[in-house]
Protein backbone atom coordinates (compact mmCIF):
# COMPACT_ATOMS: atom_id res chain seq x y z
CA UNK A 1 0.00 0.00 0.00
CA UNK A 2 1.36 3.09 -1.22
CA UNK A 3 0.61 6.12 1.48
CA UNK A 4 0.89 10.11 1.67
CA UNK A 5 1.55 11.15 5.65
CA UNK A 6 0.28 14.57 4.66
CA UNK A 7 1.77 17.34 7.12
CA UNK A 8 4.52 17.04 9.20
CA UNK A 9 4.38 18.07 12.37
CA UNK A 10 3.87 16.86 16.11
CA UNK A 11 0.82 14.29 14.79
CA UNK A 12 2.43 14.00 11.58
CA UNK A 13 5.23 12.19 13.37
CA UNK A 14 3.20 10.19 15.11
CA UNK A 15 1.25 9.34 11.94
CA UNK A 16 4.86 8.33 10.08
CA UNK A 17 5.53 6.00 13.14
CA UNK A 18 2.42 4.02 13.07
CA UNK A 19 1.91 3.30 9.80
CA UNK A 20 5.47 2.78 9.27
CA UNK A 21 4.86 -0.81 11.13
CA UNK A 22 2.12 -1.31 8.73
CA UNK A 23 3.60 -0.33 5.40
CA UNK A 24 7.31 0.19 4.26
CA UNK A 25 5.94 2.62 1.21
CA UNK A 26 5.28 5.44 3.35
CA UNK A 27 5.96 9.16 1.72
CA UNK A 28 6.05 12.54 4.05
CA UNK A 29 4.69 15.57 1.99
CA UNK A 30 4.30 19.00 3.50
CA UNK A 31 3.98 22.16 1.85
CA UNK A 32 6.62 23.43 3.78
CA UNK A 33 10.46 22.76 2.31
CA UNK A 34 11.45 22.37 6.24
CA UNK A 35 8.82 20.75 7.99
CA UNK A 36 7.76 21.57 11.65
CA UNK A 37 9.20 18.42 12.81
CA UNK A 38 12.84 16.97 11.43
CA UNK A 39 12.37 14.30 8.62
CA UNK A 40 13.59 11.16 9.36
CA UNK A 41 17.16 9.71 7.54
CA UNK A 42 16.27 8.02 4.38
CA UNK A 43 12.57 8.68 4.38
CA UNK A 44 10.99 9.48 0.93
CA UNK A 45 9.39 13.27 0.97
CA UNK A 46 7.23 15.80 -1.51
CA UNK A 47 8.03 19.15 -0.27
CA UNK A 48 7.01 22.51 -1.05
CA UNK A 49 4.20 24.42 -2.09
CA UNK A 50 1.23 22.77 -3.63
CA UNK A 51 2.74 19.71 -2.92
CA UNK A 52 -1.24 18.32 -0.89
CA UNK A 53 -2.59 19.03 -4.82
CA UNK A 54 -0.27 16.31 -5.93
CA UNK A 55 -1.13 13.19 -4.25
CA UNK A 56 -3.13 11.30 -6.75
CA UNK A 57 -0.65 8.13 -7.20
CA UNK A 58 -1.17 7.18 -3.67
CA UNK A 59 -3.66 4.92 -2.19
CA UNK A 60 -3.84 6.63 1.41
CA UNK A 61 -3.50 9.65 2.66
CA UNK A 62 -3.39 10.24 6.10
CA UNK A 63 -4.28 14.03 6.57
CA UNK A 64 -2.99 15.78 10.09
CA UNK A 65 -5.82 17.57 11.73
CA UNK A 66 -4.65 20.90 10.77
CA UNK A 67 -5.23 20.36 7.49
CA UNK A 68 -8.68 20.55 5.62
CA UNK A 69 -9.88 17.47 3.63
CA UNK A 70 -10.81 19.76 0.45
CA UNK A 71 -6.91 20.75 0.31
CA UNK A 72 -5.87 17.39 -0.71
CA UNK A 73 -6.05 16.23 -4.13
CA UNK A 74 -6.33 12.30 -4.41
CA UNK A 75 -7.69 9.22 -6.44
CA UNK A 76 -7.11 7.07 -2.81
CA UNK A 77 -8.94 7.25 0.25
CA UNK A 78 -8.47 10.46 2.63
CA UNK A 79 -8.10 9.29 6.11
CA UNK A 80 -6.57 10.73 9.70
CA UNK A 81 -5.51 9.13 12.96
CA UNK A 82 -8.99 10.01 14.87
CA UNK A 83 -10.36 7.56 12.24
CA UNK A 84 -7.63 5.28 12.73
CA UNK A 85 -8.15 4.68 16.34
CA UNK A 86 -11.90 4.62 16.06
CA UNK A 87 -11.54 1.89 14.17
CA UNK A 88 -9.56 0.18 15.54
CA UNK A 89 -9.96 1.25 19.27
CA UNK A 90 -11.39 -1.91 21.17
CA UNK A 91 -13.25 0.12 24.24
CA UNK A 92 -15.97 2.26 24.18
CA UNK A 93 -15.22 6.13 23.63
CA UNK A 94 -16.39 9.32 25.25
CA UNK A 95 -15.96 12.18 22.57
CA UNK A 96 -15.82 15.96 24.09
CA UNK A 97 -16.15 18.89 21.69
CA UNK A 98 -16.70 22.57 22.22
CA UNK A 99 -15.03 26.02 21.66
CA UNK A 100 -13.88 25.97 24.85
CA UNK A 101 -13.66 23.65 28.10
CA UNK A 102 -13.28 20.84 26.16
CA UNK A 103 -10.14 20.04 28.01
CA UNK A 104 -11.23 20.28 31.35
CA UNK A 105 -14.56 18.67 30.72
CA UNK A 106 -12.24 15.63 29.67
CA UNK A 107 -9.59 16.13 32.09
CA UNK A 108 -12.50 16.09 35.51
CA UNK A 109 -14.21 12.68 33.97
CA UNK A 110 -11.36 11.27 33.56
CA UNK A 111 -10.27 11.79 37.06
CA UNK A 112 -13.89 10.57 37.92
CA UNK A 113 -13.64 7.07 36.22
CA UNK A 114 -10.37 6.33 37.63
CA UNK A 115 -11.43 7.22 40.87
CA UNK A 116 -14.36 4.92 40.03
CA UNK A 117 -11.68 1.68 39.54
CA UNK A 118 -11.74 2.45 35.85
CA UNK A 119 -8.76 2.00 33.59
CA UNK A 120 -8.98 5.24 32.01
CA UNK A 121 -7.14 6.38 28.62
CA UNK A 122 -7.41 10.15 28.06
CA UNK A 123 -6.37 11.29 24.88
CA UNK A 124 -6.75 13.60 21.50
CA UNK A 125 -6.78 17.20 21.19
CA UNK A 126 -5.48 17.77 24.58
CA UNK A 127 -1.98 16.47 24.05
CA UNK A 128 -1.89 12.60 23.91
CA UNK A 129 -1.87 11.34 20.51
CA UNK A 130 -4.27 8.67 20.74
CA UNK A 131 -2.62 5.84 18.60
CA UNK A 132 0.33 6.39 20.57
CA UNK A 133 -1.63 4.50 23.31
CA UNK A 134 -3.84 2.57 21.00
CA UNK A 135 -1.82 -0.79 21.44
CA UNK A 136 -2.46 -0.32 25.70
CA UNK A 137 -6.06 -0.13 25.16
CA UNK A 138 -8.00 -3.16 26.21
CA UNK A 139 -12.09 -3.71 25.80
CA UNK A 140 -12.32 -3.39 29.58
CA UNK A 141 -11.07 -0.04 29.46
CA UNK A 142 -12.60 3.36 28.81
CA UNK A 143 -10.82 6.10 26.58
CA UNK A 144 -11.86 10.17 27.05
CA UNK A 145 -11.32 11.86 23.65
CA UNK A 146 -11.05 15.20 23.12
CA UNK A 147 -12.04 16.55 20.02
CA UNK A 148 -11.34 19.36 18.13
CA UNK A 149 -13.31 20.54 14.91
CA UNK A 150 -10.48 19.75 12.93
CA UNK A 151 -10.22 16.08 14.05
CA UNK A 152 -13.78 15.78 13.11
CA UNK A 153 -13.69 16.82 9.69
CA UNK A 154 -14.32 13.61 8.05
CA UNK A 155 -14.59 11.19 11.03
CA UNK A 156 -17.00 8.11 9.90
CA UNK A 157 -17.60 6.98 13.43
CA UNK A 158 -19.13 8.86 16.75
CA UNK A 159 -18.35 7.95 20.04
CA UNK A 160 -20.97 5.92 21.94
CA UNK A 161 -21.09 9.34 24.05
CA UNK A 162 -20.64 12.29 22.61
CA UNK A 163 -20.47 15.54 24.94
CA UNK A 164 -20.86 19.26 23.18
CA UNK A 165 -20.12 21.99 25.00
CA UNK A 166 -20.75 25.76 24.34
CA UNK A 167 -20.01 26.52 21.13
CA UNK A 168 -19.14 30.24 19.25
CA UNK A 169 -17.06 31.13 16.24
CA UNK A 170 -13.49 30.05 16.28
CA UNK A 171 -11.22 28.61 13.64
CA UNK A 172 -12.83 31.04 11.28
CA UNK A 173 -9.50 31.59 9.45
CA UNK A 174 -8.99 27.56 8.91
CA UNK A 175 -12.61 26.93 8.64
CA UNK A 176 -14.30 28.23 5.01
CA UNK A 177 -17.18 29.51 7.71
CA UNK A 178 -19.34 29.41 10.68
CA UNK A 179 -21.19 26.67 8.95
CA UNK A 180 -18.57 24.49 8.36
CA UNK A 181 -16.94 24.80 11.66
CA UNK A 182 -20.63 23.82 13.01
CA UNK A 183 -21.01 21.14 10.23
CA UNK A 184 -17.40 19.88 11.39
CA UNK A 185 -18.63 19.85 15.62
CA UNK A 186 -21.60 17.71 13.84
CA UNK A 187 -19.70 15.14 13.19
CA UNK A 188 -19.47 13.89 16.93
CA UNK A 189 -23.02 12.54 16.43
CA UNK A 190 -23.53 11.96 13.26
CA UNK A 191 -22.47 8.52 12.90
CA UNK A 192 -24.81 7.84 16.52
CA UNK A 193 -27.24 5.23 16.85
CA UNK A 194 -30.24 4.66 18.89
CA UNK A 195 -28.04 2.94 21.86
CA UNK A 196 -25.90 5.62 21.98
CA UNK A 197 -25.86 9.09 24.01
CA UNK A 198 -25.15 12.56 23.92
CA UNK A 199 -25.19 15.52 26.91
CA UNK A 200 -24.76 19.05 25.60
CA UNK A 201 -24.87 22.89 26.80
CA UNK A 202 -28.31 23.90 27.60
CA UNK A 203 -28.63 27.32 26.43
CA UNK A 204 -26.00 26.98 23.00
CA UNK A 205 -28.54 26.86 20.06
CA UNK A 206 -25.15 24.98 18.32
CA UNK A 207 -24.70 22.62 20.90
CA UNK A 208 -28.74 21.94 21.10
CA UNK A 209 -28.60 21.67 17.11
CA UNK A 210 -26.07 19.00 17.11
CA UNK A 211 -28.03 17.30 19.64
CA UNK A 212 -31.30 17.15 17.62
CA UNK A 213 -28.98 15.66 15.05
CA UNK A 214 -28.49 12.71 16.60
CA UNK A 215 -30.77 9.49 16.50
CA UNK A 216 -29.06 8.60 20.27
CA UNK A 217 -32.40 7.79 22.57
CA UNK A 218 -30.52 9.43 25.62
CA UNK A 219 -30.28 13.17 24.91
CA UNK A 220 -29.62 15.15 27.99
CA UNK A 221 -28.94 19.00 28.72
CA UNK A 222 -26.30 19.23 31.36
CA UNK A 223 -26.90 21.84 34.19
CA UNK A 224 -30.12 21.80 33.95
CA UNK A 225 -32.94 19.82 36.25
CA UNK A 226 -34.48 17.18 33.94
CA UNK A 227 -33.38 13.52 34.02
CA UNK A 228 -29.71 12.28 34.14
CA UNK A 229 -28.48 15.81 34.62
CA UNK A 230 -26.09 17.27 37.22
CA UNK A 231 -26.82 21.27 38.38
CA UNK A 232 -26.14 22.54 41.50
CA UNK A 233 -28.67 23.32 44.00
CA UNK A 234 -27.74 24.77 47.50
CA UNK A 235 -23.88 24.74 46.62
CA UNK A 236 -23.98 20.84 46.35
CA UNK A 237 -23.57 19.34 43.12
CA UNK A 238 -27.23 17.24 42.62
CA UNK A 239 -28.78 14.84 40.24
CA UNK A 240 -32.69 13.53 39.59
CA UNK A 241 -33.04 15.29 43.16
CA UNK A 242 -30.53 13.55 44.64
CA UNK A 243 -27.25 15.26 46.18
CA UNK A 244 -23.91 13.80 45.13
CA UNK A 245 -21.09 16.18 47.07
CA UNK A 246 -20.37 19.70 47.93
CA UNK A 247 -19.09 22.33 45.05
CA UNK A 248 -16.09 22.42 47.08
CA UNK A 249 -14.77 19.27 45.82
CA UNK A 250 -14.06 20.96 42.79
CA UNK A 251 -11.00 22.43 42.87
CA UNK A 252 -11.08 24.77 39.68
CA UNK A 253 -11.89 28.67 39.66
CA UNK A 254 -14.78 30.06 37.57
CA UNK A 255 -18.38 29.91 37.28
CA UNK A 256 -17.25 28.19 33.91
CA UNK A 257 -15.68 25.26 35.49
CA UNK A 258 -18.42 24.28 38.24
CA UNK A 259 -20.92 23.80 34.04
CA UNK A 260 -18.06 21.98 33.01
CA UNK A 261 -17.99 20.12 36.30
CA UNK A 262 -21.83 19.34 35.69
CA UNK A 263 -21.14 17.83 32.21
CA UNK A 264 -18.21 15.57 33.16
CA UNK A 265 -20.52 14.17 36.53
CA UNK A 266 -23.68 13.79 34.13
CA UNK A 267 -21.69 11.74 31.97
CA UNK A 268 -19.87 9.72 34.79
CA UNK A 269 -22.86 8.67 36.67
CA UNK A 270 -24.57 7.35 32.87
CA UNK A 271 -21.76 5.36 32.80
CA UNK A 272 -21.90 4.31 36.11
CA UNK A 273 -19.73 6.04 38.32
CA UNK A 274 -21.12 6.77 42.00
CA UNK A 275 -21.14 9.39 44.00
CA UNK A 276 -18.01 8.88 46.03
CA UNK A 277 -15.77 8.25 43.03
CA UNK A 278 -17.60 11.69 41.58
CA UNK A 279 -16.24 13.30 45.00
CA UNK A 280 -12.61 11.82 44.84
CA UNK A 281 -12.31 12.65 41.35
CA UNK A 282 -13.20 16.41 41.54
CA UNK A 283 -10.39 16.27 44.62
CA UNK A 284 -7.76 14.86 42.86
CA UNK A 285 -8.45 16.74 39.53
CA UNK A 286 -6.15 19.93 40.30
CA UNK A 287 -6.21 21.61 36.36
CA UNK A 288 -4.98 21.93 33.51
CA UNK A 289 -1.65 24.17 32.90
CA UNK A 290 -2.50 27.45 31.00
CA UNK A 291 -5.86 27.52 32.05
CA UNK A 292 -6.37 30.50 34.78
CA UNK A 293 -3.35 28.95 36.34
CA UNK A 294 -2.04 30.49 39.69
CA UNK A 295 1.61 30.82 38.72
CA UNK A 296 2.22 32.32 42.17
CA UNK A 297 2.64 35.90 43.87
CA UNK A 298 5.14 37.93 43.83
CA UNK A 299 5.08 41.77 45.77
CA UNK A 300 2.05 41.53 47.06
CA UNK A 301 0.59 40.89 43.30
CA UNK A 302 -0.97 37.69 42.18
CA UNK A 303 -0.07 35.93 38.29
CA UNK A 304 -2.63 34.17 36.48
CA UNK A 305 -1.53 32.20 33.39
CA UNK A 306 -4.82 31.79 31.15
CA UNK A 307 -2.92 30.99 27.91
CA UNK A 308 -5.31 28.61 26.56
CA UNK A 309 -7.65 31.36 26.42
CA UNK A 310 -7.75 31.71 22.35
CA UNK A 311 -11.21 32.41 21.88
CA UNK A 312 -13.21 35.59 23.67
CA UNK A 313 -15.14 33.27 25.86
CA UNK A 314 -12.41 32.31 27.70
CA UNK A 315 -11.50 35.57 28.58
CA UNK A 316 -14.67 36.22 29.84
CA UNK A 317 -14.92 32.87 32.06
CA UNK A 318 -11.38 34.30 33.45
CA UNK A 319 -12.42 37.98 34.06
CA UNK A 320 -16.14 36.22 35.94
CA UNK A 321 -13.13 34.46 38.31
CA UNK A 322 -11.54 36.65 39.47
CA UNK A 323 -12.74 38.22 42.62
CA UNK A 324 -9.73 41.22 43.21
CA UNK A 325 -8.71 43.91 40.57
CA UNK A 326 -7.05 42.79 37.59
CA UNK A 327 -4.48 43.84 34.94
CA UNK A 328 -5.67 42.10 32.07
CA UNK A 329 -3.32 40.81 29.51
CA UNK A 330 -5.38 40.49 26.04
CA UNK A 331 -4.43 40.24 22.13
CA UNK A 332 -2.45 38.25 19.64
CA UNK A 333 -3.54 36.67 16.23
CA UNK A 334 -6.89 37.71 14.54
CA UNK A 335 -8.79 34.69 14.14
CA UNK A 336 -12.13 36.46 13.27
CA UNK A 337 -13.89 35.87 16.58
CA UNK A 338 -16.55 37.88 17.81
CA UNK A 339 -15.53 40.20 20.48
CA UNK A 340 -18.89 41.95 21.09
CA UNK A 341 -19.66 40.04 24.61
CA UNK A 342 -16.18 40.46 25.62
CA UNK A 343 -16.50 44.02 24.92
CA UNK A 344 -19.86 44.32 27.00
CA UNK A 345 -18.25 41.84 30.34
CA UNK A 346 -15.13 44.44 30.44
CA UNK A 347 -16.98 47.53 30.23
CA UNK A 348 -19.56 46.07 33.37
CA UNK A 349 -16.76 44.58 34.84
CA UNK A 350 -15.80 46.88 37.80
CA UNK A 351 -12.17 44.72 39.12
CA UNK A 352 -10.41 45.59 35.04
CA UNK A 353 -8.32 48.18 36.32
CA UNK A 354 -5.79 48.55 33.34
CA UNK A 355 -6.17 46.61 30.02
CA UNK A 356 -2.67 45.84 27.85
CA UNK A 357 -3.19 45.06 24.24
CA UNK A 358 -0.90 43.06 22.78
CA UNK A 359 -0.09 41.18 19.16
CA UNK A 360 -0.93 41.51 15.64
CA UNK A 361 -4.66 42.48 16.54
CA UNK A 362 -4.09 45.10 19.02
CA UNK A 363 -5.08 48.10 16.95
CA UNK A 364 -8.39 46.56 15.69
CA UNK A 365 -9.15 44.84 19.24
CA UNK A 366 -8.50 48.97 20.57
CA UNK A 367 -10.69 49.78 18.39
CA UNK A 368 -12.92 47.95 19.41
CA UNK A 369 -12.50 48.28 23.05
CA UNK A 370 -13.10 52.17 22.55
CA UNK A 371 -16.11 52.05 20.53
CA UNK A 372 -17.64 50.47 23.59
CA UNK A 373 -16.61 53.05 25.69
CA UNK A 374 -13.46 51.31 27.03
CA UNK A 375 -10.73 53.54 27.96
CA UNK A 376 -8.77 52.04 30.46
CA UNK A 377 -6.47 50.48 27.84
CA UNK A 378 -2.85 50.94 26.32
CA UNK A 379 -1.61 49.08 23.38
CA UNK A 380 1.26 47.61 23.94
CA UNK A 381 4.24 47.45 21.31
CA UNK A 382 6.39 44.98 23.18
CA UNK A 383 8.20 42.10 21.90
CA UNK A 384 8.91 39.53 23.96
CA UNK A 385 6.65 38.00 26.83
CA UNK A 386 9.56 39.60 29.33
CA UNK A 387 8.53 43.15 28.27
CA UNK A 388 4.81 42.73 28.42
CA UNK A 389 4.92 41.04 32.34
CA UNK A 390 7.21 44.11 33.28
CA UNK A 391 4.56 46.44 31.87
CA UNK A 392 1.72 44.88 33.91
CA UNK A 393 4.03 45.03 36.66
CA UNK A 394 4.82 48.88 36.57
CA UNK A 395 0.87 49.40 36.35
CA UNK A 396 -0.19 47.07 39.25
CA UNK A 397 -0.68 47.56 42.73
CA UNK A 398 0.03 45.39 45.68
CA UNK A 399 -3.53 43.57 46.20
CA UNK A 400 -4.04 43.54 42.83
CA UNK A 401 -4.19 40.02 40.03
CA UNK A 402 -2.53 40.03 36.16
CA UNK A 403 -3.88 37.95 34.26
CA UNK A 404 -2.66 36.86 31.10
CA UNK A 405 -6.02 35.44 28.89
CA UNK A 406 -5.62 36.66 25.69
CA UNK A 407 -8.66 35.90 23.96
CA UNK A 408 -6.49 35.16 20.80
CA UNK A 409 -4.10 32.54 19.26
CA UNK A 410 -1.02 33.01 19.70
CA UNK A 411 0.73 32.58 16.45
CA UNK A 412 1.54 35.64 16.00
CA UNK A 413 4.32 36.05 18.78
CA UNK A 414 4.74 32.67 20.25
CA UNK A 415 4.82 28.91 18.91
CA UNK A 416 1.78 28.22 20.05
CA UNK A 417 -0.24 28.53 23.58
CA UNK A 418 1.75 26.59 26.05
CA UNK A 419 5.23 28.57 24.50
CA UNK A 420 2.68 31.70 25.18
CA UNK A 421 1.78 30.55 28.80
CA UNK A 422 5.48 29.05 29.49
CA UNK A 423 7.35 32.39 28.46
CA UNK A 424 4.62 33.90 30.86
CA UNK A 425 5.64 31.62 33.73
CA UNK A 426 9.29 32.22 33.32
CA UNK A 427 8.86 35.76 33.09
CA UNK A 428 6.83 35.87 36.38
CA UNK A 429 9.53 33.64 38.32
CA UNK A 430 12.62 35.66 37.21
Amino acid sequence: MKIAIAGYGIEGEENYRYWSSISGDITIVDEKEEPDRPVPEGAKVLLGEGSFQQLQDFDLVIRTAGLAPYKIKTDGIIWSSTNEFFDKCPAPIVGITGTKGKGTTCTLLASILKASGRTTHLVGNIGVSALSILDKVSAEDIVVFEMSSFQLWDIKKSPGTAVVLQIEADHLNVHEGMDDYVAAKANIVRHQTTDDAVFYHPTNRYARQIAEGSVAETKVAFATDEHGSVTVVDDMFVCNNQQICSVDALQLLGEHNVENACAAISVALHLGCDAEAVEQGLKDCKGLPHRIEYVGQVDGVDYYNDSYSSAPSATVAAIRAMLQPVVLIIGGMDRGADFSTLRSVIRKSAQIKKILVIGQIQHKLTSLLRDEGIDNLEELDASTMTDIVARAREVADEGDAILLSPGCASFDMFMNFTDRGDQFKKAVQA
